[in-house]
């Protein structure tokens, strides 16, 4: 499967199943085209010799290879470069006519005649063709039996998002969780529950060594004691077991004091601070239940944690009207802890009312943060601030708008990460794991205040996906059979998706909220996936050369 598209600039060309990207010219741009329309006119599963011979392709048979660029394919120089002689030129024919149809070549020679010379014709089919010889343009998805292999493999439970708080106090008019509740009752979870949540995980983590336990809520920082004490008792467990737990939160930053900043910085392998980017947006969407904005209070803590996370100085405010934070040193912003152990981002959600949300990511960087993550609102159209279809247009706009900021920073020695951009073409998850999803239900799970088990934070409050409890363990191993079988060649709108190796079939909990099953996709989430990951590419693109 081949995706090929334009932007910024650059022809960009996707040989999905290896994961190799090329960036071309314009004539190996209409030619590529030219020779994946014939492989689907001829119903060739691939133009490879090696795959349609049953061979071993290289790379496209590798799985842990699986989007690993290929170098010399993606240097535009190289596309179209003159190869010399007529005797070159007549092996290169040869050479493209030993892997492509002949009757395609010949009709890939006849219809750019008029545009090209031959022997540039010539030359560009014959690259194509080591290309495809090796593995990196026309590959075969080799992968669908054998993804049946690795879903019926026993699974271990390796980390749980533990709801320490259905509670919270915001009324962001967007949550999922209804302020808290998850369609139920307001709770704290006590000790006991947690530390039991944490000695389930490690009877079900098998001989999995790294653990992994998120703090979620509502807000985590309204049950901060029992965080604290459940932190001690993991590390106390570590020892004994032979575990490693690495700990997380996510707050909306409200109750953060020196006090909770110490503590989060020492435990804390990943803290997500939530604000949506411009006073007037954050406000309109995260106020206090009694309607006053949240900006004001949590913005200077925001950047006094990050100054302590990254080594004593205070995120440089660039912006005007920033706050002073007293006692504090100048400096600009780390991207993470010195040593790399202790990461951070600052995350917000846009929504119908700020489609330009690209000025809420430049103000969070005006305001020092450069570790940015600003999601789409995921809700029903019948809501005022949902994401409709007509958004789309502006949406892509503004993804456009923003790799191009990124690549202008970068350049000048001021690059930001921003997490949907953030794609790994030369390693990342193993091709199955990309394929299988998140693990939400088999790998992951989430524990009520009360110590009721479900398939992820969002699955909560649906009693149908309620799969056990801390106390009996799983109850419902249906239910994690029903999580195993979901991967992208279950669901027909992923398998042919150029995006599924790096979207994974998107999320469960999203497709069983508009579509009443795990096994279908959110559209205009997915729309907005294939803009994003045609973004990235294209910015590693941009970035290779320099």
């Amino acid at each position: 499967m081949i995706h090929q598209y334009k932007n910024h600039g650059y022809n960009i060309v996707l040989d999905v199943n290896s994961g190799s990207v090329h960036v071309v010219d314009d004539l190996t741009y209409e030619v590529i085209a030219m020779l994946e329309a014939g492989r689907k006119e001829l119903g060739l599963s691939s133009l490879s010799a090696q795959a349609e011979s049953g061979e071993d392709a290289g790379t496209a048979a590798d799985p842990e290879k699986a989007g690993e660029d290929t170098g010399t394919a993606a240097d535009p120089e190289k596309a179209g470069e003159d190869t010399g002689s007529a005797a070159e030129l007549e092996k290169a024919g040869e050479a493209a006519g030993s892997v492509f149809p002949e009757l395609l070549v010949g009709r890939i020679l006849q219809e750019l005649a008029g545009s090209y010379p031959e022997e540039e014709i010539r030359e560009v089919l014959d690259e194509c063709a080591q290309l495809a010889a090796s593995g990196a343009l026309f590959t075969e998805d080799i992968y669908e039996n054998a993804i049946l292999d690795y879903k019926a493999r026993k699974t271990v439970v390796k980390a749980l998002c533990l709801h320490i708080a259905h509670d919270c106090n915001l009324a962001c008019r967007y949550c999922f969780a209804e302020e808290g509740e998850y369609h139920g009752r307001r709770a704290l979870m006590s000790y006991e529950v947690g530390k039991k949540a944490l000695d389930f995980l490690i009877a079900n983590s098998g001989s999995r060594r790294n653990l992994e336990v998120d703090f979620f809520g509502g807000e985590p920082l309204m049950n901060w004691q029992v965080v604290k004490d459940l932190v001690l008792y993991g590390r106390g467990q570590e020892k004994l077991h032979n575990k490693k737990f690495r700990f997380t939160m996510t707050t909306n930053g409200v109750l953060l004091n020196d006090e909770i900043m110490e503590f989060l910085n020492q435990e804390m392998a990943n803290v997500v601070l939530s604000i949506d980017g411009r006073k007037e947006v954050h406000d309109y969407m995260r106020p206090f239940r009694g309607g006053k904005g949240s900006y004001d209070l949590i913005l200077p803590k925001f950047r006094r944690f990050v100054s302590l996370r990254v080594g004593g100085t205070v995120p440089e405010a660039r912006a005007s009207g920033s706050q002073e934070i007293p006692g504090a040193d100048s400096g600009h912003l780390l991207q993470s802890a010195p040593d790399g152990s202790k990461t951070w981002y600052v995350r917000g959600t846009f929504t119908h009312h700020n489609l330009d949300f690209c000025n809420d990511v430049l103000h969070l960087l005006d305001e020092g943060f450069d570790r940015i993550s600003i999601e789409p609102v995921v809700a029903d159209a019948s809501e005022e601030y949902a994401i409709r279809e007509e958004d789309l247009p502006q949406i892509f706009s503004e993804y456009d708008r923003l790799a191009e900021e990124m690549i202008r920073r970068e350049k000048e020695g001021r690059g930001f990460t921003f997490f949907h951009f953030m794609i790994d073409l030369s390693g990342g998850p193993c091709v199955y794991k990309r394929l299988s999803g998140c693990g939400s239900g088999t790998e992951y799970l989430a524990v009520t205040p009360w110590g009721d088990l479900y398939p992820c934070h969002q699955f909560v409050g649906h009693e149908e996906y309620r799969i056990g409890n801390v106390d009996e363990g799983i109850i419902r191993p249906d239910i994690v059979d029903e999580f195993k079988s979901c991967n992208v060649y279950t669901k027909e709108k992923c398998r042919n998706c150029f995006a599924k190796f790096y979207c994974s079939g998107g999320c469960a909990a999203n497709s069983y909220n508009f579509h009443g099953t795990i096994q279908d996709a959110y559209d205009i989430g997915c729309e907005m996936m294939r803009k994003r990951v045609e973004c990235a590419i294209m910015v590693k693109a941009a970035l290779a050369g320099e």
